[in-house]
């Protein structure tokens, strides 16, 4: 068997999710798709805002199925991002200039509107044009569209007369799913208003289906009007709906807020004859309150502030993990992110093939990670050794650590290691020192750390990490702590002024001996 026959045998059988994902691919396609057609994939974008985390998940976790898919079949594959800009904007944006401007042309599609931010023809174009910087920064093979270059080309108009010819079935649809009040005005098509361009939410009575007329009333003028060529555009829903008949969507992954809406979508995809795309619905993430993550309420985590003190690979580990469990997300995790990440990527080279398609670093580079496959410091000893340096030179610490760690290749060489002091250092500096505060010791852990100062005099400067471990689990065992984390958690509080911390063998192995005793002088002083 050949490594290619070998990497799909084992791909077939993986119980990594985004194999489970691509399964349900093999079987709505058995035998491939019709015609060798490339399937499908679909994500949205909502171009009212820029891109946030909601929006690299999503083109993230369906970018892994879709290689997914790949590997188990060899078959083509497309991506597509859709952006939702024929939508009317419903309010003015808090994070954007202009706003005033803004405001007199709320309703109006927002390819429609001037660019607040005077670099683009539209406020669609201007965020329609961050998404795709936005994805391309990450190296996603993908295919834009846009909402109203669909609506106004006609590539929509035979599904849109579909929904004429079925609006009473759309319409048992949708209405038992509203409220009385809403009931009353509701119609799947907003007409967009020849006098004022506002996207209508107003009651449609259908004239033509064959020709795609519709009458309405605007501002109290009856009005008839095409929904054909970008004079109107469907609710979400029904454009949902309808978009994954009209394009063959094959696969497209939300939300778990949106559920009910993909139910209906699917509804009304079949109603128009298409056939609703396979998916996932993946949990959201939370706050560190363990609330859910609002864009409203700023609660949220942001991705330039994860990339502000963490990798892109350690952001995309942490995506990967767990798709359909409610996670935390927050700068506290970015460290063990880090760590995790690389521990998996160290993994990688010498495990069996079936382990690499379960390890998540596959996922995130498709296929082997680049080199060198690790680093010879975790991130969070790093973190440890930049507070007790207390400095904001990157220098400083690169000198350390190839004084201390002589089998290091130079740094100028290893750009990853140089990235993580960077990183560990914004990271010190804004998130860890705020916090960072030094107690005295107190009761049995003065006893504790006078002779932990004794047994590490006795030892060469260049012992083990190993063997200073060992001194301080014995330390901690016979000093008379209730339980041997408090012992740990007393030095992390007396030397590092953190309640958490490294492996300390590991950690007086990189300061020193000579550089670790001061610290401890420094703790009983007090």
């Amino acid at each position: 068997m050949t490594a290619a026959s070998d990497l799909r045998t084992a791909a077939l059988a993986s119980k990594a999710w985004p194999y489970e994902e691509a399964r349900k691919l093999l079987k709505r396609y058995p035998d491939g798709k019709p015609g060798g057609a490339p399937v499908l994939f679909e994500t949205g974008y909502g171009p009212s805002g820029l891109p946030h985390i909601g929006t690299f998940q999503e083109v993230l976790r369906t970018t892994m199925v879709r290689r997914a898919y790949e590997e188990m079949t060899g078959a083509p594959t497309r991506l597509l991002a859709f952006s939702d800009d024929m939508d009317g904007l419903r309010k003015v944006p808090d994070n954007v200039p202009n706003q005033a401007m803004l405001a007199e042309h709320l309703g109006k599609p927002l390819t429609r509107i001037p660019d607040p931010f005077g670099k683009f023809d539209s406020f669609a174009a201007h965020n329609n044009a961050m998404l795709r910087d936005f994805l391309d920064r990450f190296g996603f093979e993908y295919e834009f569209a846009s909402s109203t270059d669909y609506y106004t080309s006609g590539r929509f108009d035979a599904k849109l007369k579909d929904v004429l010819r079925h609006y009473d079935a759309i319409m048992a649809v949708m209405l038992p799913t509203l409220r009385a009040e809403r009931q009353a005005t509701y119609s799947p098509v907003l007409p967009v208003s020849p006098k004022s361009g506002v996207v209508l939410q107003v009651p449609v009575e259908v004239v033509d289906a064959e020709a795609g007329l519709i009458r309405f009333d605007d501002d109290g003028e009856t009005i008839e009007q095409s929904i054909l060529g970008g004079n109107a555009k469907l609710q979400w829903k029904p454009d949902w709906g309808m978009r994954w008949a009209a394009l063959g969507v094959d696969y497209e992954m939300y939300g778990k807020d949106l559920i009910d809406s993909g139910v209906l979508g699917g509804r009304i995809c079949q109603i128009l004859g298409g056939r609703k795309p396979e998916g996932m619905v993946y949990e959201l993430f939370l706050d560190a309150k363990g609330e859910k993550i609002s864009k409203s309420k700023g609660n949220g985590l942001s991705i330039e502030e994860w990339l502000t003190y963490g990798p892109d690979e350690s952001l995309a580990f942490y995506i990967y993990r767990e798709p359909k469990k409610a996670k935390s997300l927050h700068l506290g995790l970015i460290p063990r992110a880090v760590d995790d990440y690389w521990q998996f990527r160290g993994n990688y080279a010498s495990q069996p093939v079936e382990q690499r398609l379960g390890n998540p670093v596959h996922h995130i580079h498709n296929g082997p990670p680049p080199q060198p496959t690790g680093i010879p410091i975790t991130f969070g000893l790093l973190l440890n050794l930049v507070g007790v340096l207390n400095t904001n030179s990157s220098e400083l610490v690169s000198n350390y650590l190839l004084e201390f760690l002589p089998d290091i290749p130079p740094l100028d060489v290893d750009t990853e290691l140089e990235r993580l002091i960077d990183f560990a250092i914004a990271y010190h500096r804004d998130v860890v020192a705020p916090t960072l505060q030094r107690r005295a010791p107190a009761g049995v852990e003065v006893a504790a750390l006078e002779r932990l100062d004794r047994e590490l005099a006795e030892l060469s400067a260049d012992a083990s990490a190993e063997d200073i471990q060992n001194i301080v689990y014995e330390i901690g065992k016979s000093g008379g702590f209730s339980e041997l984390r408090d012992w740990f958690k007393a030095l992390y509080e007396t030397l590092l002024g953190s309640s958490q911390g490294p492996r300390m063998g590991s950690f007086i192995a990189l300061y020193g001996i000579a550089n670790t005793r001061r610290l401890i002088a420094e703790a009983l002083a007090k």
